[in-house]
């Protein structure tokens, strides 16, 4: 007797599949054409993305100083591991840097060139954005009553976020112009600033107005939250430095001016990180005279600052890399080897992370994207870059 064929609703399977990681999906794309179609609507994309969670570690160094790109990975010993390590070709001769993620797509800038790319490391689609059209404008120094040379020019603190009004990803980056008195042999440097804004959906820069505030140091991992980017700012010279935070809000376009706040203490005498923390603004304090540092964390809900926990003192550490899942710490240490810090148990423990730059590697930073199915009209990775290189006790599998 034949057994009556038992199907599930069609709304019922798409939520199924929802749950499933990208690299499932991308093979179930030849299943048939409605789960390929249905794989790119907004909805599906939405419902995805919100899933799994994965660490990014950035390195540079090596024999060639090129920058490379190690995915972590979690689920396997309960520990951290090199899943695949990724050299994008598309910056072959360059030293680009991550800022930002949204939506489970990266931003990243080469600061000494007119160079940035989109990439979706889950898909592995990446666009290369467009050089800038924007005009440099001349610049008149009264002293010398000349007009100078344009001797250099840097893209530095970026960002990169959505705008819902407009369903556009947008990236924002600070153009640095060094003039000189080419005349001159040692030739004093005169500085003017400009803003540019790209626009994924028009694939096109655009000055905008530039604010009285320039961002002093870079954030760590992502400084942007709910269609607004964030940077640390100040003013005043060193006794009387006012720390500030810059914010700039993709939809409206507009730059605003927040005060750091006031549980920093003396601020000339503390670090002040900003970073993401559970989709909210966060702030990382600690002392700068110390050999033995703790660590205060800080996160703000609608304007109001409340302290998270406090890491105790941990000797030795260096540089902080960030979060990951849990609330895990991830920091370095003098000889730049990756820690982990488990703030429910306090423990410190070294990742003995195997990547592509084991014998030399330095500039290193961390970050934390959700996998996704966005698509951003670009092209495919090839397929010879991504370096298959697991730590200990791993699959090869990816």
């Amino acid at each position: 007797m034949q057994r009556p064929r038992f199907e599930l609703p069609e709304a019922l399977v798409m939520e199924i599949l929802s749950k499933l990681p990208v690299k499932s999906l991308t093979r179930f794309n030849c299943v048939c054409k409605y789960w390929c179609s249905s794989f790119q609507t907004p909805y599906f994309i939405s419902n995805n993305y919100h899933n799994n969670l994965n660490l990014l570690l950035s390195l540079c160094g090596g024999n060639t100083f090129q920058r490379y790109f190690s995915q972590l990975s979690n689920e396997k010993y309960q520990n951290y591991i090199v899943k695949q390590n990724i050299h994008l070709p598309f910056f072959k001769h360059d030293r680009p840097s991550v800022y930002g993620a949204c939506h489970g797509l990266l931003c990243l800038l080469d600061p000494s060139k007119d160079k940035a790319a989109i990439w979706n490391p889950s898909t592995r689609e990446f666009k290369i954005l467009p050089p800038s059209s924007i005009q440099r404008p001349p610049y008149f120094s009264p002293f010398d009553e000349t007009y100078l040379t344009l001797d250099d020019v840097e893209f530095n603190h970026a960002a990169f976020g959505f705008d819902s009004k407009t369903d556009d990803y947008k990236v924002i980056r600070f153009v640095t112009l060094t003039f000189v008195n080419s005349e001159e042999e040692y030739p004093h440097p005169h500085f003017m600033y400009q803003v540019e804004l790209y626009s994924l959906r028009s694939n096109s820069w655009k000055e905008i107005p530039s604010p009285d505030y320039k961002p002093t140091e870079k954030t760590l991992g992502n400084n942007y939250v709910d269609g607004i980017c964030y940077w640390k700012t100040g003013t005043g010279a060193y006794l009387d430095f006012r720390g500030l935070i810059l914010s700039f809000d993709m939809g409206n376009e507009k730059f605003s001016i927040l005060p750091i706040p006031e549980f920093v203490g003396s601020f000339p005498e503390y670090y002040v990180n900003l970073l993401v923390f559970n989709r909210s603004l966060g702030a990382i304090v600690y002392p700068k005279e110390r050999i033995d540092t703790s660590f205060d964390l800080w996160v703000t809900s609608e304007g109001v600052w409340t302290k998270q926990f406090n890491i105790k003192s941990i000797s030795g550490v260096v540089h902080l890399l960030g979060f990951g899942k849990n609330g895990d710490l991830f920091l370095t240490d003098t000889n730049d080897e990756v820690l982990l810090f488990d703030a429910s148990t306090q423990e410190l423990k070294e990742l003995e992370i195997n990547t592509y730059l084991d014998h030399y590697r330095f500039d290193i930073s961390l970050h934390a994207y959700l996998e996704s199915l966005v698509r951003i009209n670009g092209i495919q990775e090839i397929e010879k870059h991504v370096i298959r290189q697991p730590a200990r006790d791993a699959s090869n599998e990816y």
